[in-house]
């Protein structure tokens, strides 16, 4: 099992909202979800819970890809523009630094016609709890 089937299958709140992982590789990953009806807030956009949601999955993905339990221990986004019923929002992701505690990543999510929505910075706290599920625990996000 790698990295995208882990966390496709096992982050049961990002699959419940419909966040979809289509690309892990060292250093990057992209995540998509289309905004449906129950993700509108009162003001009848997409929620911003959901954009971050999609964005810490898509972190998730390239700092877990190292096979050691690496939780969220900061994240930051920032909301350019509003995301609409119908939108397919699509998030990138790349590593900015590859420290071995301490990786940061950046998102950005955009629509499908390329309007930035938002942008997320993480940093994550690498464990010395190794993923068993995960194939090789030498793997590294360390390549960009």
């Amino acid at each position: 099992m790698d990295i995208k089937e882990f966390l496709s299958e096992g982050d049961r709140f990002a699959r419940g909202i419909g966040a979809r992982l289509e690309e892990v590789r060292p250093g990057y990953s992209r995540a998509s979800l289309t905004v449906e009806e129950r993700h509108l807030n009162a003001g009848g956009v997409c929620q911003g819970g959901v954009i971050f949601t999609l964005a810490d999955l898509t972190f998730a993905s390239i700092v877990n890809a190292s096979a050691f339990l690496t939780p969220l221990i900061g994240g930051t986004i920032y909301y350019h523009r509003s995301a609409r019923l119908g939108d397919t929002l699509t998030a990138e992701g790349r590593v900015l630094s590859d420290h071995h505690k301490l990786p940061c990543a950046v998102v950005e999510v955009r629509t499908q016609d390329g309007t930035h929505i938002a942008t997320f910075t993480g940093e994550g706290y690498a464990t010395r709890t190794v993923i068993k599920a995960l194939e090789d625990p030498s793997n590294t996000f360390l390549e960009a």
